[in-house]
Order: C-alpha cells, then structure tokens, then sequence
C-alpha cells in the first residue's frame, strides 16, 4: 500500500486487513466443496472468516474523482478571490526586460490567516481520515485564496507565467497517470523508499531555508537565483512532486480494490490535491528563474 506522507498507511485504519483467507480457511473450503459440490447452489453465498464487510458505501475510484472535482472548483473559487487581493499599477516607463506592472498585495493579513488556516486543516485531516469529509471543501478554498494571491504576484512580474504553470502541471498530472496506467513506473517497495526519502529531504531543505532568512532576512540565493544550480535544484523537486503523483494514483486504485469506507474518497482526493498544489507552485519557481 501507498506510502506517501499524506496517504500513509495509517488512514486505512481497522480497515486494511488481508482480504485472503488463512491456509486453513482454504483447505476446510475445499474439504467442504468436495463434501457437498452442489450446496453452493441450495444455500446462500457465505463469506469467508476473513473477508472485510462490504455492506456499506465504499471507496470507488468514481468518488474520488467526484470528491477531487468539488475541491478543485471550491479552489477556483478561492482563488478568483486571492487573486482581486493584488493590486496592479502600470509602469510609466518601463526599460527592456522590466516588468510593466507592479504588484502590492492589499491584504496581507487575509492571506496569511487563510494559509495557517489551511494548514492547520491539512495538518487536522492527514490526522483524522475521517474529519476529510468536512475539512477537505475549506481546505481547498482556503488553499485557492493563497494560490490565487501567489500567482497574481508572479504573473505581474512574468506575464502569462500562470498559464504556462498550469498546462505543466495538467501535462506532468497526465503523464504520470499513463505511466502508471501502463505499469511503466509502479509503487515498489523500493520506489516508495526512494520518492518519500526525497519528499523528506525537501521538507527539511525548505525548513532550513526558512530558519535562515529569520536570521538572514532573506532565502539562500541557490533556492532563489536564476543561477544553474537553482534551476536544477527546482528540477529536481519538480521530479519529485511528480512522482508522489504515482504514490497517490497507488492510493486510491488499491483504497477502491480493498473497499475502505466512503469517508476515504475525501481523504484521497484531499492527498491528490495537495500535491497537485506542491508541484503547481514548484512550476512557477522553476518557471520564474527560467524566464529570468
């Protein structure tokens, strides 16, 4: 089962249990098959000991797509908002290469409550499986209002830079989900091992970079420069946002075969935005330093 820091494990619960019945279950099957062929046909069908209760409303990949499509349009939403949060103010007489623009976000403080807010949800819901029903709406239109404002900020200074971001992301989404349609890159062992140490080593990469412009006042310039090694650094988490993709896209095939409870379609599709966020706003770094 999937690894990714978000669809971990844990949120299967009492739920993951092996679907497979015990050797011995096995042999008293057929020793009971044998002794009776045709009972199957007089008597109603009896699960086996082991098997997981299915009565209820289950995971489907349908839901997930249904649950992931709400989110996205409570996101635009969200962000149509964010993005009236900047104001642009034309340039008189910009020189060659300058931006025409400037941008001043009006309400700082709208922004940065709708980040803690989001993150104090997201934090909630990779917690609390079950909360994902009623925390992963606010959370994608809390998420829009800080994405909206973002991206405003970049396209005044790189025109056209948001549209760029989101055909690489929707193209990146699409790709990968081919490639794991046709089983060219699968969640192996070693896969998992490998995509979750390299998303822990960028947590920690950002979480350094952010304790040094408290002391500093600003980011190390190999995170921020337009420098060949900033690009590739940016490449790199670009790859890696990417292919937390395969482990979501892992998730939910095997969440909809094993037939966890209804709830999980929100968690899902929570687990999917959030790195579908991740590698939107890495595209406009990488982006940004490449037109720079």
């Amino acid at each position: 089962m999937s690894r990714n820091p978000i669809l971990s494990d844990k949120a299967f619960g009492d739920t993951a249990v092996d679907d497979r019945p015990t050797p011995a279950q096995e042999w008293q099957q057929a020793q009971n098959t044998a002794a009776a062929p045709d009972a199957a046909f007089a008597t109603p069908h009896t699960a086996p000991p082991g098997d997981v209760d299915r009565s209820g409303k289950l995971m489907s990949l349908g839901g997930v797509s249904a649950a992931t499509l709400v989110m996205f349009a409570f996101l635009l939403v969200g962000a149509w908002y964010g993005w009236t949060l900047v104001t642009e103010t034309p340039v008189l007489e910009p020189l060659p290469g300058e931006a025409t623009a400037t941008a001043t976000l009006d309400s700082p403080g709208i922004m940065i409550g709708a980040l803690l807010l989001a993150l104090g949800l997201a934090l909630v819901t990779a917690f609390k499986p079950k909360a994902a029903r009623f925390t992963a709406v606010p959370y994608a239109l809390l998420e829009g209002v800080v994405l909206g404002a973002i991206s405003h900020l970049y396209n005044v200074q790189f025109e056209g830079i948001v549209a760029q971001a989101i055909l690489c992301t929707f193209g990146v989404f699409l790709a990968m989900l081919v490639l794991y349609g046709l089983r060219i890159l699968r969640a192996t062992p070693r896969f998992v091992k490998g995509v979750i140490g390299a998303t822990f080593g960028i947590m920690f990469l950002y979480l350094g970079s952010f304790i040094f412009s408290l002391f500093s006042g600003s980011a190390p310039s190999f995170l921020t420069s337009a420098s060949p090694l900033s690009i590739g650094i940016s490449v790199v988490i670009v790859i890696v946002a990417a292919l937390n993709l395969i482990l979501d896209f892992d998730f939910i095939e095997n969440g909809s075969k094993r037939g966890l409870p209804r709830y999980m379609d929100w968690y899902a599709a929570f687990g999917l935005m959030v790195t579908l966020v991740w590698l939107y706003l890495e595209m406009l770094r990488l982006l940004s330093k490449i037109r720079q």
